[in-house]
């Protein structure tokens, strides 16, 4: 809009005369003056109408909450208003009037009692709360921090495919879709692609897209569409390499938000946020399985992990270490996909990690293995057809160097930086079993 001035940017045009734009947070009517609070993507200032313009103040009488408007006025130190200034108004504009009753509320206690499911069929509305904004603007930093890390350490971006032929992992978590008179899938991962980016001799890669899990799951940690940050690089001696390059990673993206929104997350999120040191602490599955033992922590998944253990071996780290991440390593080959390339001494146990991050899992990594023969053997080996995974075997059949790689969550990792218990409060438009609008 021409000639429009941003509220965070007012102090730079103190007396002069200024045209706003955004949406009425709050009216107060006293009769021969109005008082709004306008609000934009970088903040609020509070209008004043008075008889000195009777034409706005007339207007002004008819605004409603969260309507859209254009004010010109003039920036007026005041003490007693937010911010220590105001805008005395001399002309105001309609450009888009909002039914009065709002279908749910966003400012006050009244806000924050809103049903979840509610403010998800509202999302739009929702998300008109500084604090949602603010969540947003968190992960274009982060986002923006990984991109940036990757870049300069010469990693290359693609874009793979999200409709595939065959599955990544067992094909259990399947969306099937049907694509020219043939079955076809949306993609679970990138993963068979990074690696045929390491075939493709591309060395280092990184991808930021969607994935699609068929998971008829209701928890707090489970979507069936989000957004995946996916890593490989070759040329790795084990997944301890992996390990090493996404603590450095993660130190990165940490001091890229801390800088810009630390004070913000202390204040609105009420989370003290550290960059973390390194190195990560590391467990072996085995020994975090002792570990929980001891605690007393039921054993309910047998090899793998469930949340509460999640939760009580992070206790335990922070506790013992003041460290909000660790490594769980060295996995059971079974619970782990047929691509993870296992112990020479002990074929049991994969070269693969988990990253928990505040008691939940951030990250799956591991080396992979590109010996074809044995990867072969593998995927025979977890009971899967190999016919649909031909096309991948090629991959490996004229040279593939060793390599591994790891898949950092953004929701999730936002869900632990801002301390909400949630995926849905960090996900812009949630995809879930019994969500698919707005």
């Amino acid at each position: 809009m021409k000639g429009r001035v941003l509220i965070k940017e007012i102090s730079e045009h103190s007396n002069r005369g200024i045209v706003l734009a955004g949406s009425v947070q709050a009216v107060r009517d006293q009769g021969g003056l109005v008082f709004i609070i306008l609000r934009d993507i970088t903040g609020n200032v509070q209008i004043v109408f008075s008889k000195k313009f009777p034409d706005a103040l007339v207007i002004a009488k008819r605004l409603t909450a969260e309507s859209v408007i254009k004010v010109a006025g003039v920036a007026v130190s005041q003490n007693q208003a937010p911010g220590g200034v105001e805008i005395e108004a001399r002309s105001v504009e309609i450009l888009s009037s909002a039914d009065p009753q709002l279908p749910i509320p966003i400012l006050g206690k009244d806000a924050q009692a809103v049903d979840q499911q509610l403010r998800l069929d509202w999302r739009w509305i929702d998300l008109r709360k500084p604090q949602n904004a603010l969540i947003f603007k968190i992960w274009t930093v982060l986002e923006q921090a990984f991109r940036t890390y990757c870049v300069t350490s010469g990693y290359i971006e693609i874009h793979s495919p999200k409709t595939v032929i065959t599955s990544t992992e067992s094909g259990s978590e399947l969306f099937e879709i049907k694509y020219f008179g043939k079955k076809a899938y949306l993609a679970q991962s990138p993963q068979l692609y990074k690696q045929m980016a390491m075939a493709a001799g591309f060395e280092k890669v990184f991808e930021v897209g969607p994935v699609f899990r068929a998971n008829p799951s209701f928890t707090s940690r489970h979507d069936t569409e989000f957004t995946m940050y996916d890593v490989e690089l070759s040329f790795i001696d084990s997944h301890f390499d992996l390990m090493v390059e996404e603590e450095k990673m993660m130190v990165a993206i940490f001091d890229a938000v801390l800088e810009k929104y630390g004070r913000e997350i202390a204040e609105i999120y009420d989370q003290k946020l550290l960059a973390p040191t390194i190195p990560f602490p590391r467990l072996t599955l085995r020994a975090a399985k002792e570990i929980l033992k001891k605690l007393g922590v039921p054993n309910e998944r047998g090899e793998d992990l469930s949340p509460e253990e999640e939760r009580s071996i992070s206790k335990y780290i922070l506790e013992k270490y003041g460290h909000d991440f660790v490594f769980i390593h060295d996995w059971p080959a079974k619970v782990r996909a047929f691509y993870s390339m296992r112990e020479e001494n002990d074929p049991s146990i994969s070269r693969s990690f988990d990253l928990l991050y505040r008691g939940l899992e951030v990250t799956s990594g591991a080396q992979r293995e590109h010996r074809y023969e044995i990867l072969k053997n593998q995927i025979i080996g977890k009971g899967l057809n190999i016919e649909p995974f031909e096309s991948y075997l090629n991959f490996f059949k004229y040279g593939c160097p060793p390599h591994g790689g790891f898949a950092p969550g953004p929701t999730r990792l936002l869900m632990k930086m801002l301390g909400f218990e949630n995926v849905r409060e960090v996900t812009y438009l949630y995809r879930g079993v019994n969500r698919l609008t707005p």
